[in-house]
């Protein structure tokens, strides 16, 4: 048992890490194009466009919802 625990522990650690330094890695990419677009209206379009992908509603009626809220 207490193997297994290492074993787990030490993989979620690797995975942690990897998530850091891919997080890293993002804020550089964004930052290295922050000269040439506006980087923070490019983010919220992207969590838009994800979430119209997974939107299986009508996407008028998204945005009808979207307009109102504005």
């Amino acid at each position: 048992m207490r193997q297994f625990v290492i074993e787990l522990a030490n993989e979620i650690a690797r995975i942690e890490n990897e998530k850091a330094l891919l997080n890293e890695q993002l804020k550089e990419t964004y930052a290295s194009y922050e000269d040439r677009l506006d980087t923070k209206a490019f983010k919220a379009a992207l969590r838009i466009a994800k979430i119209k992908a997974n939107h299986r509603g009508s996407d008028v009626e998204l945005d009808n919802i979207l307009e109102a809220l504005g």
